[in-house]
């Protein structure tokens, strides 16, 4: 597996984990409580701000236990980077254009919050898949 394919599993794991962490926290406040209402910001701020920091962490690690070799990059890991990139951002632009109208809408600011972090989520994660799909069934650029 290559250190490119690594940052990939990393960036899609601690993606959904975090997020998944921000839903039960989000949704365990809501018991008693309409959802818009609950107290959302700290805890997407410290999901975020904890998912960035394990993804930095879990790269460092993966970088020291990795040969000096595989970690450089050649022609095939720039395409499938750019190819994963540009693939997960489908969803950055889907997020964008749904905040656009909800707050057109007029809607709270928790589910415009929400619907942008959540286009983020799906980013990383379809990025991360169309990644490690690259690498595992292979590549043809266009």
């Amino acid at each position: 597996m290559t250190f490119e394919e690594k940052r990939a599993w990393v960036m899609g794991v601690v993606a959904v984990l975090a997020y998944t962490a921000y839903l039960a926290i989000v949704l365990g406040r809501a018991e008693h409580t309409p959802l818009a209402d609950v107290s959302y910001v700290p805890t997407l701020l410290w999901t975020v701000g904890a998912a960035v920091a394990a993804a930095i962490a879990l790269e460092v690690v993966i970088a020291i236990a990795s040969p000096k070799d595989d970690r450089r990059k050649d022609q095939r890991d720039r395409e499938i980077t750019r190819f994963g990139e540009y693939t997960g951002q489908s969803f950055v632009v889907v997020g964008g254009v749904a905040a656009l109208v909800m707050s057109m809408a007029e809607l709270d600011h928790f589910w415009i919050a929400n619907a942008i972090y959540l286009a983020f989520v799906l980013s990383a994660v379809l990025g991360s898949v169309a990644k490690i799909a690259a690498y595992r069934w292979g590549f043809q650029p266009w």
